[in-house]
């Protein structure tokens, strides 16, 4: 039976930050984006977040975003980490509520995306509001995705957040990635860290297949109750 895992981009693949912010800082709206995410912590709908994003950066161009992409950070290992699950032959997925014109570019590194759906950069048509993803898309695709891969109930879900909380309620295998408390008390492997090499490894053991991935010697301490496997090798 393959896997198939599910990964989450603002906060986890991008370690302390998101896809939003790292745009807004392009733009110096930084404050205004903050004030964004702040009602939206509070309770406020995907779909008013979109709303609110569109008119925040209305000259973005597909070419800003690249280069926003290239250079947001994002966590150590990721390449290598898909790079063996495709090996595998299990499949990797992304799985977020951020715009679709930022997230598409995970693709080029071995994913299958899914993402919110907003009018290409620069925003000329307007918004398809039932193209915004929630937090409770998350199980929905997941489920679809199961069916379609015929992976059976062997569902590795990434997060860091609340809104990573309704998929991590049914996945099988939930690995908390800095996240916050309410999640990490849902998660059967738990890292703090900036190497997701790390955490897979922890994930790989659960599931009886060990990972080809190396981890570095002085990472493989840097979570809170994740037994990284002896036989894994340093890397350069």
């Amino acid at each position: 039976m393959s896997v198939l895992h599910v990964f989450d981009m603002d906060g986890t693949l991008l370690p302390g930050t998101t896809a939003s912010l790292e745009l807004a800082r392009h733009f110096g709206c930084e404050r205004r984006l903050h004030d964004l995410e702040a009602s939206f912590a509070a309770g406020g709908s995907t779909l008013d977040f979109a709303r609110a994003l569109l008119a925040l950066m209305p000259e973005l161009t597909a070419e800003v975003v690249a280069e926003v992409f290239d250079a947001a950070p994002k966590l150590t290992g990721i390449r290598e980490v898909l790079s063996d699950i495709a090996e595998r032959g299990e499949h990797a997925v992304l799985i977020t509520m951020s715009p679709d014109f930022f997230a598409q570019h995970f693709a080029r590194w071995g994913m299958e995306v899914f993402a919110s759906a907003f009018p290409p950069p620069p925003f000329r048509r307007p918004l398809a509001e039932d193209g915004i993803l929630t937090p409770a898309d998350k199980p929905r695709l997941c489920a679809a995705l199961q069916q379609r891969l015929g992976v059976g109930e062997e569902v590795v879900a990434y997060g860091d957040s609340h809104s990573d909380l309704p998929l991590f309620q049914v996945a099988r295998h939930t690995v908390a990635v800095n996240a916050t408390a309410p999640l990490r008390a849902h998660a059967t492997v738990d890292y703090v860290g900036r190497d997701l090499r790390v955490p897979y490894a922890e994930v790989r053991r659960t599931l009886g297949r060990l990972p080809s991935v190396p981890v570095p010697a002085d990472r493989r301490e840097q979570r809170p109750h994740a037994a990284v496997p002896d036989r894994l090798g340093d890397s350069t």
